[in-house]
C-alpha cells in the first residue's frame, strides 16, 4: 500500500515535469496527460479508500530526512480515515476540474504549462495531507502557496492578475511565519514533529500555555491558507487567474489545508481550550463578515469567493467547538457545490464572451439549460436546503456549536445561513432568471460544450448525494470513519432546543434568505445601487483593504523608500564606492614605482636594501 500511495503522489508530479518541459511541443496532448495523471492518482484513491474502510493503517518512514542529535524529522507518509477522505476529495473534484480545462482553455496560448501548473499543485496538496510529519506537511503547505501564485498570475501580462498573485503570495508569507514558529516551539519541547510522536508526547509534556501558544501559532497559518479574518484578502483577488483555478483552490486545495491542520491537529486543541474558543470565533466572525460583502458584490466569481471564505469559517466553527468530523464533513461537501459553481459560472463567462458582471446578465436559463440547473442545485446545496448535501454537513455544525454551549457561535451561524441563501439566490435570479439585461450578449450565447458540461453533472450529482454518507446527523458513516483519527465532538449537555427544533430553525434560515432574494428579483431591486451608508460599507469591503494600506502597505512603502535613497544609496554604496576608490587610490600610487626604467629600479632595491640593513642593526 505504501507504494500505491507514493504513486497517487507521483503521478501529478511526473505529469507537471512532463508538460512544463515538453509541453510546447505536445500543445493538446499535454491536456490529456494532465488529465490522465490525475486520473490515475483518483482510481488508486479509491483503492486506498476501500484499504482504509477495511481496517487498513500506514505510517511509514520513507528516509530519514533532517537528522540533528535526537531531533528527526523523515519523508513519510501517514494513510489513516482522515487523510483518506482528504485524498479522495483532493483526486476526486481535481480530475474533474482538469476535464473541465480542457475546453475551458483549450485556445489559451499558455495550455501546457496551465496543466503543468495544476498537476504541481495537486501534488504539492497531496504531499501536504498525506505527510505524517508537520515539517513534510510544511513543504506540501508551501508548495500549494507557491503554485496558487503562479496560477492566480497565470495571465501575468495583465497586471491586475500579476499584483493578485503577488498579494496571495505575500499574506500567505505572514501566515506560514505563524505557522513555522508554531513547528519550532513544538520541536523546542517535544524533541520531534511527527504527529504520532507529538500526539503521544503532548498530553504528557505540554502545560496548558504551551500548547495553547503552539495551536495559536498553526492557526495563524491556517488563517492564511484558508483564508480567515483578518488574512482573507487575497482570496476575492485570486478571481483574476483563470476560472477553473478558482475551482481547484476554493474547492479542493489550499483553503482546505487550514482545516484539515487543525482537525489533524485536534490533540494539540483538545488540550488547549481557549486555543479553540478562538479558532471557532475567528470563524463565525470571518462567515459574517465575508456574506455581507457577497450581499452587494455584482462579480459572479467574486460572490462566490466571499461566499467561500463565509463557508470556511463555518468549517472553523466545527473544528472550534471540537466537533472536527463535522468540519472535515462540510469541507468534503463544500468542495462538489463549490467546485460545481466555479466551473459553472466559468461557463456562463464562456457565453457571455468572459463577462462578470451580474448587472449584464440575466434570463440565461433559457440558453443554458444544463449550467443553469445544475447551478440551482449547487445553490440550494450551499443554502442548506433538504436533501442536498451542505443541508446535512452545515447543520451538523451548528447543532455541534449549540450542544457544545456556544450558543451565542449558533445564533450567529443561523444569522450567516440567512444571508448565504439570500447571496447566493441573489446571483441565480440575476443570472438565470428575468429578462436579459444585455441583448447582444445574450444573443450570443450558447450551451458549454460537453467536455465542460459533464464535469458539471457530476458535480451536480455529488453536491445531490453526497450528504447523505452523514445520515443520521452524528452517527452516519462518515462520523464513523473519521471518529478514531478526527475525533468526536465533546459536547457539554444536549439541554435547551431538541435536535429537531435546531434542524427546523436552520432549514427556516435558508428558506427565508430565498424567500427575501425572490421579493427584492420581483421589485427589480437586485443589483441596483443604494445611497444608504451600510451598503456604501459594504461596497468598500469594511474599508478591510483601505485599513490595511493605510496602516502596514503605505508606511512600509515609505519606510522602503527611506531605506532604498539614505542607507542602501549613501551607507551601502557609499562604503562600496568608497572601497572601490580606495583600491584605485593604491593602485595609483603603486603605479609611480612601476615606471619601466631601469636605474629607477636600482635605487629602489639600494634603497630597500639599506632600509633592511638599518631595520637589522637597530635591533
Amino acid at each position: 500500500m505504501l507504494t500505491a500511495v507514493i504513486l497517487i503522489i507521483l503521478f501529478p508530479l511526473a505529469g507537471a515535469a512532463v508538460n512544463g518541459l515538453f509541453g510546447y511541443r505536445l500543445r493538446e496532448a499535454s491536456g490529456y496527460i494532465g488529465a490522465a495523471a490525475v486520473g490515475l492518482s483518483w482510481v488508486l484513491s479509491l483503492r486506498v479508500l476501500f484499504w482504509v474502510m477495511g481496517g487498513g493503517e500506514l505510517n511509514e518512514d520513507v528516509y530519514a530526512w533532517i537528522v540533528a542529535g535526537s531531533f528527526k524529522a523523515s519523508v513519510g507518509f501517514q494513510v489513516d480515515a482522515l487523510s483518506t477522505i482528504m485524498i479522495v476529495t483532493v483526486t476526486t473534484i481535481s480530475f474533474l476540474i482538469h476535464v473541465y480545462s480542457f475546453g475551458y482553455m483549450r485556445n489559451d496560448p499558455g495550455f501546457a504549462r496551465f496543466f503543468a501548473y495544476l498537476n504541481l499543485f495537486v501534488f504539492s496538496m497531496l504531499v501536504l495531507v498525506l505527510a505524517n510529519n508537520y515539517l513534510l506537511m510544511f513543504v506540501g503547505w508551501e508548495g500549494v502557496g507557491l503554485c496558487s501564485y503562479l496560477l492566480i498570475g497565470f495571465w501575468y501580462e495583465r497586471k491586475s492578475a500579476s499584483d493578485a498573485g503577488k498579494k496571495a503570495f505575500i499574506v500567505n508569507r505572514i501566515g506560514d511565519f505563524g505557522f513555522l514558529l508554531g513547528i519550532f516551539l513544538m520541536a523546542s519541547y517535544l524533541g520531534t514533529v511527527q504527529y504520532a510522536e507529538v500526539f503521544e508526547k503532548a498530553p504528557l509534556m505540554l502545560s496548558t500555555g504551551v500548547a495553547t501558544a503552539i495551536a495559536l501559532l498553526l492557526f495563524v497559518g491556517a488563517c492564511g491558507k484558508s483564508a480567515q479574518f483578518p488574512l482573507y484578502v487575497w482570496l476575492p483577488d485570486a478571481m483574476e487567474g483563470p476560472t477553473p483555478v478558482s475551482s481547484l483552490i476554493h474547492a479542493a486545495t489550499m483553503v482546505t489545508a487550514g482545516v484539515y491542520m487543525v482537525a489533524r491537529s485536534n490533540v494539540l486543541y483538545t488540550l488547549a481550550p481557549t486555543a479553540g474558543a478562538v479558532v471557532a470565533w475567528v470563524g463565525v466572525a470571518t462567515a459574517l463578515l465575508a456574506a455581507t460583502i457577497a450581499l452587494v458584490n455584482t462579480d459572479i466569481k467574486r460572490v462566490l469567493a466571499y461566499s467561500t471564505v463565509s463557508q470556511l469559517g463555518y468549517m472553523f466553527i466545527g473544528v472550534g467547538v471540537g466537533a472536527y468530523t463535522a468540519g472535515i464533513f462540510h469541507l468534503f461537501t463544500h468542495a462538489f457545490f463549490k467546485g460545481l459553481m466555479f466551473l459553472a459560472a466559468g461557463s456562463v463567462m464562456h457565453a457571455m464572451q468572459d463577462e462578470q458582471d451580474m448587472r449584464k446578465m440575466g434570463g440565461l436559463l433559457g440558453r443554458m439549460r444544463i449550467t443553469g440547473i445544475t447551478f440551482w442545485i449547487g445553490a440550494l446545496a450551499i443554502a442548506g436546503i433538504p436533501p442536498l448535501a451542505g443541508f446535512w454537513s452545515k447543520d451538523e455544525i451548528l447543532v455541534s456549536a449549540y450542544r457544545s454551549g456556544n450558543v451565542a457561535i449558533w445564533a450567529l451561524g443561523v444569522l450567516g445561513a440567512v444571508l448565504t441563501a439570500f447571496y447566493m439566490f441573489r446571483l441565480i435570479l440575476m443570472t438565470f432568471h428575468g429578462t436579459p439585461a444585455n441583448q447582444q450578449l445574450y444573443d450570443r450565447a450558447h450551451e458549454s460544450p460537453l467536455n465542460m458540461t459533464v464535469p458539471l453533472v457530476f458535480l451536480a450529482l455529488g453536491s445531490a448525494v453526497v450528504g447523505f454518507v452523514g445520515v443520521p446527523p452524528g452517527h452516519g458513516w462518515i462520523d464513523g470513519f473519521l471518529s478514531d483519527t478526527a475525533g468526536a465532538a465533546h459536547h457539554a449537555g444536549s439541554g435547551g432546543l431538541s435536535g429537531g427544533m435546531l434542524v427546523g430553525i436552520s432549514v427556516l434560515a435558508g428558506l427565508l434568505g430565498i424567500g427575501f432574494a425572490y421579493r427584492m428579483h420581483r421589485t427589480n431591486r437586485l443589483g441596483t445601487a443604494s445611497s444608504n451608508a451600510v451598503h456604501g460599507l459594504l461596497i468598500r469591503k469594511w474599508y478591510v483593504d483601505e485599513i490595511y494600506d493605510a496602516l502596514i502597505v503605505r508606511p512600509i512603502h515609505r519606510l522602503s523608500l527611506v531605506l532604498a535613497r539614505v542607507l542602501d544609496a549613501i551607507v551601502v554604496d557609499g562604503i562600496a564606492n568608497g572601497l572601490g576608490l580606495a583600491v584605485k587610490g593604491a593602485g595609483w600610487v603603486f603605479t609611480r614605482f612601476q615606471s619601466g626604467n631601469a636605474p629607477t629600479y636600482a635605487l629602489w632595491m639600494v634603497l630597500g636594501v639599506v632600509a633592511v640593513i638599518y631595520y637589522v642593526s637597530g635591533n
